[in-house]
């Protein structure tokens, strides 16, 4: 039965769908991945990482070491039956892997703390080359810290509006300074490193470096940090000869917002950045005219945007021509207070908002994992903190299924789960625990 026309049988009614446990996990499995193809997952747990069919379950190649504590795993197939595994443990060292018939080979220690421990290693890396150091914009020297700098006293509109960041960035951190009535001193509280947000960019249009780039690989990189209003792009190229090292990049493109910038996401071809804002404002921005679509208010009330990212798969409406749907994006949008709602925009259509799930009452019923499902058009993946999961129809609001482990079982670690989607095989993995020993639950959605 295909997955759609079962999802339709199950929209008039909430059902349960139970999952079933599929197989031993090796001990501590703290991260799970899948192959783009779908044929292979992979696990990274206390002693090392290990390789499963993803049909059959059972591991066809591990590569074990003790104290190897693995924490997160990423898996990207080069070839018919290559794939390259990355990790990175406990302890911060980045490793390669080359899954090769059913083989795991190491290949090289990106940042190995000894250099003697990749000794027996045979394949040889080349150095690790910084192509770009990109700092978040300072205040220029000499200028009056009360306000922002004159326009006409700075040439280059770029060097303005970094400046004009940083100076209201400073200004914020400023007035989190907190006065004690008994000393009558002021306090001032210790400035937290800003954090820094990218997102690297496929080449699009008109914009630099797109005619000679490769196909599938980043000619640019976004980026944000903590506290500011402007999003920046810089072009991923190396630095000429005779340029001197510290001399920093300058972006290529900078768009200035109304808002703080909250949180962010890329679509699936980096053609659109959308940004959560301040104030509940959504500003998605279209790489190929360079201009942003409609600004978006959320109405939320005393919440801030903490997550976001774009629907690919979405249902459009009878009513709606193929030439509007393509204009338009969608988004699901996810508040500090729990509440979500999905937000659609594009240029020359009308934009609109709708609320999805309400604040929970309490805090166990906050979601901790929301995610388009690409394969059932419309729906999400819901899991929240108290184990429950189920997927939601994004369109009518409703709960279309509801997904339990086996009874006695639960899902380890609910506020970060270790799940993997299988979109070639519409299978949804989830490392539950039953009496304390790890196993692998499954649901199939066709």
């Amino acid at each position: 039965m295909e997955a759609a026309h079962k999802v339709d049988q199950l929209r008039g009614k909430t059902p349960t769908l139970e999952l079933h446990p599929v197989t031993q996990l090796p001990e501590n499995t703290n991260c799970l991945a899948c192959s783009e193809d779908g044929r292979y997952l992979c696990l990274g747990h206390s002693q090392g990482l290990s390789v499963w069919c993803a049909s059959s379950l059972i591991c066809v190649s591990e590569c074990l070491q003790d104290s190897l504590e693995i924490t997160s795993v990423q898996m990207s197939r080069i070839g018919e039956m290559t794939y390259l595994l990355g990790t990175v443990d406990d302890m911060g060292v980045a490793r390669v892997f080359a899954h090769h018939f059913d083989t795991i080979h190491l290949l090289g220690v990106i940042n190995v703390m000894d250099p003697n421990s990749s000794g027996d290693v045979d394949v040889k890396w080349a150095p690790v080359a910084l192509m770009m150091k990109i700092k978040p914009p300072k205040i220029p020297t000499g200028r009056a810290f009360d306000g922002p700098p004159e326009a006409s006293q700075i040439t280059e509109y770029l060097t303005h509006c970094l400046a004009l960041d940083a100076i209201m960035n400073s200004s914020r951190q400023r007035q989190k300074s907190s006065f004690n009535a008994e000393t009558g001193k002021t306090k001032e509280e210790n400035e937290s490193p800003r954090r820094c947000t990218q997102h690297f960019l496929l080449p699009c249009g008109h914009f630099p470096c797109s005619s000679e780039a490769k196909p599938g690989l980043p000619v640019a990189v976004a980026v944000w940090w903590s506290g500011s209003q402007n999003l920046l792009q810089y072009v991923l190229q190396k630095a000429a000869k005779n340029k001197a090292a510290d001399v920093e990049p300058m972006p290529v493109v900078l768009w200035p917002n109304a808002k703080e910038i909250l949180c962010s996401a890329a679509s699936r071809c980096t053609r659109y950045i959308a940004l959560g804002l301040d104030d509940a404002l959504v500003c998605v921005w279209d790489r190929l005219s360079g201009a942003p679509l409609p600004v978006v208010l959320v109405p939320v009330e005393n919440s801030a945007i903490i997550r976001m990212q774009f629907v690919d798969c979405w249902s459009v409406s009878p009513g709606d021509s193929k030439t509007l749907a393509a204009e338009k994006v969608h988004l699901l949008l996810q508040c500090k207070s729990g509440e979500i709602h999905t937000v659609t925009t594009g240029r020359g259509t009308q934009s609109c908002t709708m609320q999805l799930t309400e604040r929970p009452e309490d805090n166990r019923d906050l979601p901790s994992v929301i995610m388009p499902v690409p394969f059932l058009q419309g729906l999400s993946l819901v899991l929240q903190r108290n184990g429950k999961m189920f997927l939601q129809d994004v369109i009518n609001k409703t709960t279309v299924c509801f997904l339990t482990l086996p009874t006695i079982h639960l899902v380890t670690t609910p506020c970060s789960p270790v799940y993997a989607l299988n979109t070639k095989q519409q299978t949804l993995f989830i490392r539950g625990t039953p009496n304390h020993h790890r196993i692998f639950s499954s649901a199939e959605y066709g």
